[in-house]
């Protein structure tokens, strides 16, 4: 707890947080790290195994540790709305951690909805459950939603209303357009928030250059993708430092609605506010991508939209 403590991570006692992709990679650390501090940790993963086995593991370190394992499919709308449904009925939720995501699927996939499964999984089934959790964070004193985008966001100027269905399909582009939407929607959200005279905040974080679980080993990459999983292995941050900003961004009581905390380097470093890009906070993008994430999950953000 005392690393933790470095970069800001005060008692969590008492507050009740959801991690998506906590069985592995920077959720698991971030469940760690809340876990540590002495939050209720509500681990949503795909894969119950994996998690009751993480799970298990945070016991072995924390022994009072309070966790809940609940399984979570976010290329699954169903999955989805059954989770927030059962998650908001329990009371008050003080933090969101949108954590999980896919990077550099090889070839373009669908999720069960027929979303591209970047999109579908990084973008949209975050939204859904955002939408479906908002209710149970308002009722908090000041619930936080963090959300996890790239340093890739960056190679994307513009939204891409085709939402990586159209067109040729490039692993690293479909990747780099699903967090640029992680971008777009956080920050619109915040902005609604504030609208409202709300105590919620919704902030962003990014990890640097980190070697995560996101990368899927036995998908049958090409050689690009191999190339880029292997040197990212090689070259990023451990798991552990690369979620020090989302912890952060979860935790310090300095954080802004709006803000993108990120390490100080591109590998590690202390967490920061950084600059976002201005494709991150074009109004008209994010309004549109609003809208159609609305339109195309079937769910739709109360008490925040117009």
């Amino acid at each position: 707890m005392n690393a933790w403590r470095s970069i800001g991570v005060a008692d969590q006692f008492g507050r009740r947080v959801v991690v998506t992709g906590a069985n592995t990679g920077l959720g698991y650390q971030t469940s760690l790290a809340l876990a540590s501090a002495g939050a209720d940790v509500v681990m949503a993963v795909r894969d119950l195994d994996r998690g009751q086995a993480a799970a298990q593991s945070i016991r072995q370190q924390i022994e009072d540790a309070k966790l809940r394992v609940i399984h979570l499919d976010l290329a699954d709308l169903a999955s989805v709305r059954d989770f927030a449904e059962s998650e908001a009925a329990t009371g008050p939720l003080d933090l969101l951690v949108n954590n999980a995501g896919l990077m550099l699927v090889p070839r373009r996939e669908l999720t069960r909805d027929g979303f591209e499964m970047q999109m579908g999984v990084n973008h949209l089934g975050h939204f859904a459950l955002t939408a479906g959790l908002l209710p149970a964070l308002l009722q908090a004193p000041a619930g936080r939603v963090v959300s996890v985008t790239s340093i890739a966001a960056r190679r994307s100027r513009s939204l891409d209303h085709g939402m990586g269905l159209v067109g040729a399909y490039s692993p690293m582009r479909a990747y780099s357009q699903s967090k640029l939407a992680v971008a777009l929607f956080a920050e619109e959200l915040d902005r609604r928030l504030r609208a409202t005279g709300s105590t919620a905040t919704s902030v962003l974080a990014h990890p640097g250059w980190s070697a995560t679980a996101v990368q899927r080993p036995d998908d049958h990459p090409g050689l690009s993708v191999r190339i880029g999983r292997r040197t990212t292995a090689i070259f990023g941050a451990s798991p552990r430092a690369g979620a020090r900003p989302q912890v952060y961004a979860a935790t310090a009581p300095d954080v802004s609605g709006g803000e993108l905390i990120g390490p100080r380097m591109l590998v590690r470093g202390t967490p920061r506010a950084v600059p976002l890009t201005a494709a991150a906070t074009d109004p008209v993008a994010a309004g549109w991508l609003w809208a159609e994430s609305i339109r195309l999950t079937g769910v739709e953000p109360h008490p925040v939209t117009p």
